[in-house]
């Protein structure tokens, strides 16, 4: 476990902060500005690379990606609806966000990545824009086929599409792909050399986000407790097999299976609130964020990182 990289310190120390009650605490502004920021410099520093290798690169990889969301997602809810006996709506809405990504999970494991010394296809920012839709349109499909619910679709689809996270990666990917080509590095300081310091501030908050959601875990029950912690792996193994098929590379790999075991916090909860009303924010934020999350960055990114290196000796 990467316990003495810094971003995971920094995490670590809002835990703690939050745990001896400290009055440690991020200001709200400040932390959507971080977010802001995080969501553009993975855009920015995306497109820079796709300008780089070219639009053909990713054809075959991004195919496979737009399949693995819609498939964990379906998987997710069979598993809950029918191995743990889940309700319905409960089980699409927490679906949903197994469906997506956490671009914060994948600013970590890039990091981790460079720190460990395994390259990887830096336009795998394209496949997190990819990857957060899908799993959400995958919800949409069973809400429609599994519930009554009734919702405004024109309104849901302007949320997703033009939400804070996919709105900011694809114009950050945008500039990007202009920074490419006019060659331009007025922005490299601000959103590629300090990014790590950002990223580190942004883990502090999330750590303390985490702690507080540590005393919702006795109402989610053990069987979802497991699900939090065993359905990534699963997940993660997916996205290992898609990644395999695709051609990437074992870092490109490795962020694909990441993705795959990572649950959205940002698109998916405000898709969900419009779909599916009824369903309890307690299960599926404390799902997300107080297990997958910590889980993903603590212990899952090594355990994915050698599973893929496993593989590529295996199948090679």
């Amino acid at each position: 476990m990467n316990f003495l990289d810094p971003v995971i310190l920094f995490f670590i120390l809002g835990v703690v902060a939050q745990i001896v009650k400290s009055d440690l605490k991020i200001p709200d502004d400040f932390y959507n500005t971080i977010s802001i920021y995080l969501l553009l410099a993975i855009g920015i520093k995306g497109g820079i690379e796709l300008y780089k290798t070219g639009i053909g690169s990713v054809i075959y990889a991004g195919i496979g990606t737009v399949i693995l969301g819609p498939v964990i997602a379906f998987l997710a809810y069979s598993i809950l609806r029918y191995i743990i006996k889940f309700n319905k709506v409960d089980s699409i809405a927490i679906a949903a966000h197994y469906g997506s990504c956490s671009a914060v999970t994948f600013a970590v494991v890039t990091d981790y990545l460079r720190s460990v010394l395994i390259p990887y296809e830096e336009f795998s920012t394209v496949l997190l824009v990819m990857f957060e839709i899908p799993g959400i349109a995958a919800a949409i499909i069973l809400t429609k086929i599994d519930t009554k619910n009734k919702f405004d679709l024109k309104n849901l689809l302007h949320d997703v599409f033009f939400g804070k996270s996919i709105l900011l990666l694809v114009g950050g990917l945008l500039i990007g792909v202009f920074i490419g080509f006019s060659a331009t590095k007025q922005l490299n300081f601000f959103f590629i050399d300090l990014l790590k310091g950002f990223l580190a501030l942004f883990m502090l908050k999330m750590g303390i986000v985490t702690a507080k959601k540590l005393s919702d875990l006795k109402k989610v029950g053990a069987p979802l407790l497991v699900f939090g912690i065993a359905f990534p792996v699963l997940a993660s193994t997916l996205g290992i097999i898609t990644g395999m098929i695709c051609g990437l590379s074992p870092g490109g790999t490795i962020i694909l299976a990441t993705l795959a075991a990572s649950a959205s916090y940002i698109a998916a909860p405000a898709a969900v609130q419009i779909i599916l009303p009824t369903a309890n924010p307690t299960l599926y934020l404390t799902l997300a964020l107080g297990i997958t999350f910590p889980f993903n960055i603590l212990i899952g990114i090594q355990l994915y990182s050698f599973m893929v290196q496993k593989a590529f000796v295996f199948f090679s």
